[in-house]
């Protein structure tokens, strides 16, 4: 019943959120013909929100899977359903906040949020099969028996 640890959770959500925004807020700016800085506040914002959100939602997804089938370990089906249930779930959670800060109409803004959320579901896909490459989940420790 191997999980990762703290440390290794704090590490994947600043690895995954750095590297997330650095990539999509030029990209938004530019494809929305916003400034680059009202991208940026807007980017951070939901970076802090997203990092949070993925502490939370990986742990819990992982006692989700060690709860249902034993362990922590995540088949292409798990990971699939993870994507999409984190992202649902962020969009929720961001969209009302960005509206009003863009100044756009909830449905201008959940536009531009199905283009980033298109790119995050991909990013987040891969980006998770390259950490779990890079930082396997440790072996499990063999069971003691309890005389």
């Amino acid at each position: 019943m191997t999980m990762r640890t703290f440390p290794d959770r704090v590490r994947h959500a600043l690895m995954f959120e750095t590297i997330g925004l650095a990539i999509i807020t030029p990209a938004a700016a530019w494809l929305y013909d916003k400034p680059m800085l009202d991208m940026g506040v807007v980017g951070v914002g939901a970076a802090t929100l997203a990092t949070v959100w993925t502490f939370v939602f990986n742990l819990g997804f992982d006692h989700a899977l060690r709860w249902l089938k034993g362990d922590a370990s995540k088949a292409l089906r798990h990971r699939l359903l993870h994507t999409v249930l984190f992202e649902f779930g962020l969009l929720v959670m961001l969209l009302p906040p960005m509206a009003w800060y863009l100044g756009m109409t909830l449905w201008q803004t959940f536009l531009l949020d199905l283009f980033i959320v298109a790119f995050y579901l991909v990013y987040n896909f891969l980006f998770n099969i390259a950490y779990d490459r890079l930082f396997p989940l440790p072996a499990a420790r063999p069971r003691t028996a309890v005389a």
